[in-house]
């Protein structure tokens, strides 16, 4: 059996915290597992389990007693170093209009499968981790998820809920038959209205360096530059196995603009976004 994986990233954000959970299963040629990793804003944890925790049906997912769906999350965790307890729920999910890879769903073998679940939804409820409490109340979420043989060797992705929206932002080498190329792609909530910019679209990315995004399609620009170089090591897959250590920051310093035909719809400076920044420095 080729190595595989997939999970789902499920954040939950208010204006003080950050919650994000990853519910994974991933398999090799010798070995299968599942686990569950908890971001906070100062932590990360990652808690193995058997792979007959697991169970998936449809838009759920269950390890053990920790439930995962479109409605919310539970969460009754007693490790070692860890105990997490407590039910969040989310409002109705803002979705896309269509799949976030486009045609690139239809490509067969592709080393990592991206999707988006709702860019927006609220956030009702209480986890207590380690005795500390994570109270959110009409607070934000976002979901999202991704499935394949591992992580883009070289990649970034950002994510970021704000007053009147939200975005997501991934640009990354990707092999196809032989080749390599860099694949974007990125949703705007803005006002009310989606925006897509994608490879499949004619988005390019014309600079990546210096932790800076800038992004290109036709009259569209989109720039998203990392701020805190601050992140925490998560685990990541290579071929379905669960070795690669990448960093995270879930509540950090960017600052991200939009902009159409030279007029800017938005720009602004945040101390909530999401990044992970995987290309040399």
């Amino acid at each position: 059996m080729h190595g595989s994986f997939y999970g789902w990233y499920l954040k939950c954000q208010s204006d003080t915290q950050t919650l994000a959970v990853i519910p994974a299963i991933h398999r090799t040629s010798t070995n299968e597992s599942c686990s569950i990793q908890i971001i906070t804003d100062t932590n990360v944890w990652t808690i193995p389990f058997a792979v007959d925790a697991f169970h998936q049906a449809k838009k759920q997912i269950s390890i053990g007693p920790n439930h995962f769906s479109a409605h919310g999350l539970q969460l009754a965790i007693d490790a070692p170093e860890l105990q997490a307890n407590g039910t969040l729920h989310f409002g109705p999910l803002c979705r896309l209009p269509y799949d976030i890879m486009g045609p690139f769903a239809l490509v067969p073998y592709m080393e990592c499968r991206h999707s988006v679940w709702s860019m927006r939804h609220t956030v009702h409820g209480t986890v207590h981790i380690n005795g500390h409490a994570y109270a959110f109340h009409n607070d934000l979420g976002y979901w999202e998820g991704d499935q394949g043989r591992s992580f883009p060797k070289e990649y970034a992705w950002t994510q970021c809920c704000f007053p009147a929206g939200s975005l997501m932002l991934s640009v990354a080498d990707i092999p196809i038959a032989g080749f390599h190329f860099t694949g974007v792609i990125a949703n705007i909530l803005w006002q009310g209205k989606q925006y897509r910019l994608a490879s499949y679209l004619g988005a390019k990315a014309v600079s990546i360096r210096d932790q800076t995004l800038r992004i290109l399609q036709r009259d569209w620009e989109l720039e998203a530059c990392l701020l805190d170089k601050t992140a925490h090591p998560l685990k990541a897959p290579t071929g379905g196995d669960m070795v690669r250590t990448i960093h995270e920051s879930a509540s950090c310093k960017a600052f991200y603009q939009f902009r159409k035909k030279g007029r800017t719809l938005f720009a602004f400076e945040t101390d909530q976004a999401s990044f992970e920044y995987e290309y040399p420095s």
